[in-house]
């Protein structure tokens, strides 16, 4: 039953989102206010209803319903009731609910919190959100429907990937889905300026909190998912340029960009068109990325294997709403002229070289996924874009944009002197090449990563440092009267900082051993002494696993005993791989074993990996700047009593 009324609900909602994309966007063409504030309630009752719908089927994988499809495919009795709720989203069809239940909470949110905004705007906008929904809904409800019965239910399920059975990828698709879904709200509002013809400081002002929420999202997801990579696929790297890596790290990017770019719109009214564009291509490349992991022409280790057909449905859409959104912005682009002028040395520029390199490394990692399908529809050759590729065309936008962050954070607005900020910033400089020096000091006979990472990470980090004091004027005591934005700013770039230092020094210096160990032989690395002492096999709660039990110690003393495992899901059938780590401040200790050998050995493959939490916690340390910038007073204050708005008449 309660399957039946979630079902219902759901086409409940795609009839609620046909009325809230067609009446609010003519009542706002039409200036009848009782059309417009149709957008309010039908954006909260399209939220209850998508949410209902996907408690249902939350339900059912609870309960474990086999009569439903789509639970007997991914869910099994046995399975641990966090897999079994995961499980809801480890799928094609679940993962489109939520998709569409996250397009629609941020429609609701924007009638919860948008009470400063413009009525024909806020219903323009409300209503492109609302089309949004209603593509995706129809795609769920025509090709991917959750809710189908079995006539004959089985008296099990078929168990879900193994590879997903796990607390990180529980929560990294809800966190990355929020991320780069929640970019439709910076799209909508777009739309909704460029039919409005309005984009001012006052425009650049809403979109920013949105966007800055889509950004830390994204960066909280992607980084859940580099750490699941790391420690579950056994291959002991965070990252290895996946289609779906890639489909997540695009549109991150072009957030970035636009975060940036919507500054400059709110402080000097200049860039708008280039916002603009930013804003569409951000959600663009989302729905690029939602048509990579569905349509089946790209393999991954964690895409959806999907039929063609239902790729081509999510390519109409791709191509409906970017396409259509790009006209629109043709026509509209000469109305959107540009208030402050500025000189080459200024904040402005420095953000407008920001924004090219952010874009043009997207545009790189684009090029870079999708041109193995190119080449075999056009050349008829199977060609391979590997790492190798991405590291050497992707870095250099990297560390050029780290060389010029924290010399543009410095510069005033519409005029700069280099000179003078290149003086501010002398002592982080100072300090930035002696950590170079002590790295390169310290390594031998290795690559020059290392250090340039140690310099360009250090760099960032005392920039930023440099930058707040400068905000205070030099006085401890106007530090704690800054505003969160300034906090957040610095504490963001910081973040960027550690992380390039952790990426270079663990890419630079980590170690890596494999060898054939039998119980009761040790052997060394880095100054460490693994020893396996026996080898156990047992069962856990819906697989069988065989665990190597290994000492790890240091000289005399014994720092921690490690477990790796082998497992072997019977349901599925598939086998996996569980690394034991030991983490440490400054390094882990990574080790995997492989298949038992005929003289009775177990084959061990171990790293020492330097600086490798670092990463992930220079990606919070980003997510929290954002966070704290998102909590700035400004943004809670009516924007329109703020900015001076500015009406630019269509042509």
């Amino acid at each position: 039953m309660i399957t039946e009324l979630g079902h219902f609900a759901l086409v409940l909602a795609f009839l609620v989102a046909i009325v809230q994309a067609v009446v609010p966007m003519a009542g706002a063409a039409l200036r009848r206010p009782n059309w417009m504030a149709l957008a309010i309630p039908a954006a909260n009752v399209q939220f209850l209803l998508i949410a209902f719908s996907f408690g249902a089927l939350m339900h059912a994988f609870i309960t474990s319903d086999f009569s439903l499809k789509l639970v007997v495919e991914n869910s099994h009795s046995a399975k641990p009731m966090l897999y079994k709720i995961s499980g809801t989203w480890g799928n094609h069809e679940g993962s489109m609910l939520l998709w569409v239940l996250i397009v629609s909470l941020f429609g609701a949110s924007a009638a919860w919190f948008g009470g400063a905004l413009p009525p024909t705007l806020k219903a323009r906008v409300l209503s492109v959100q609302a089309s949004i929904a209603v593509a995706f809904l129809a795609f769920i409800l025509f090709t991917s429907n959750p809710f189908l019965r079995l006539v004959m239910p089985p008296f099990d399920g078929q168990d879900l990937n193994p590879l997903l059975q796990d607390p990180g990828l529980a929560f990294h698709p809800p966190f990355l889905y929020l991320g780069y879904v929640g970019l439709s709200m910076t799209y909508s509002f777009a739309v909704a300026a460029l039919i409005e013809g309005r984009v001012d400081a006052a425009w650049g002002r809403w979109v920013r909190p949105w966007t800055l929420a889509a950004w830390i999202f994204l960066t909280i997801g992607i980084a859940l998912g580099s750490w699941w990579a790391y420690y579950e696929l056994g291959w002991g790297g965070f990252w290895f340029w996946d289609p779906v890596e890639n489909a997540s790290f695009m549109p991150w990017l072009l957030a970035a960009a636009l975060l940036h770019s919507a500054i400059v719109v709110e402080k000097r009214e200049s860039l708008k068109s280039w916002t603009i564009l930013l804003a569409i291509l951000a959600f663009g490349f989302s729905l690029i990325g939602t048509f990579i992991v569905r349509s089946g022409l790209l393999t991954s280790v964690h895409a959806f294997a999907n039929d063609p057909e239902r790729g081509v449905f999510i390519l109409i859409i791709l191509t409906a709403f970017t396409g259509g959104a790009l006209m629109l912005y043709a026509a509209r682009a000469s109305a959107m002229q540009a208030m402050g002028l500025f000189a080459m040395v200024s904040r402005e520029s420095a953000l407008v070289l920001n924004n090219v390199l952010l874009a043009v490394s997207a545009f790189v990692v684009f090029v870079g996924t999708m041109w193995p399908m190119v080449a075999e529809m056009a050349f008829d050759r199977k060609l391979s874009v590997g790492p190798p590729f991405f590291d050497a065309a992707f870095t250099p936008f990297m560390v050029v944009l780290g060389l010029v962050l924290p010399i543009g954070a410095l510069m005033p607005w519409k005029r700069a002197r280099l000179g003078a900020t290149l003086r501010k910033l002398a002592p982080a400089f100072a300090l930035a090449v002696a950590i170079g020096a002590l790295a390169w000091a310290m390594q031998t006979g290795r690559s020059a990563l290392g250090p340039v990472g140690a310099f360009l990470g250090a760099w960032i980090v005392a920039g930023a440092a440099v930058d707040l004091w400068t905000r205070a004027a030099g006085t401890p005591a106007r530090l704690a009267r800054l505003p969160q934005a300034d906090w957040g700013r610095v504490t963001a770039h910081a973040g960027l900082g550690v992380t390039i230092f952790a990426i270079a020094g663990l890419t630079a210096w980590q170690q890596e051993d494999i060898r054939v160990v039998h119980p009761g032989e040790s052997y060394g690395i880095g100054g460490y002494t693994l020893m396996l002492h026996r080898v156990e096999e047992g069962r856990g709660p819906n697989y069988f696993f065989t665990a190597g039990i290994v000492t790890l110690a240091k000289g005399n003393v014994d720092i921690a005993e490690l477990r790796p495992e082998k497992r072997v899901y019977p349901v599925s059938k598939m086998p996996t791989t569980e690394a034991a780590i030991d983490y440490r401040f400054l390094r882990d200790v990574y080790v995997v074993i492989g298949d038992d050998q005929d003289n009775g050995g177990l084959v061990m493959r171990t790293y020492i990996k330097p600086f490798a939490n670092w990463i992930w916690g220079g990606c919070l340390l980003m997510a929290f700047g954002g966070l704290l910038s998102l909590t700035d007073r400004r943004f809670r204050v009516a924007a329109g009593a703020r900015a001076r708005a500015q009406t630019v008449p269509a042509e």
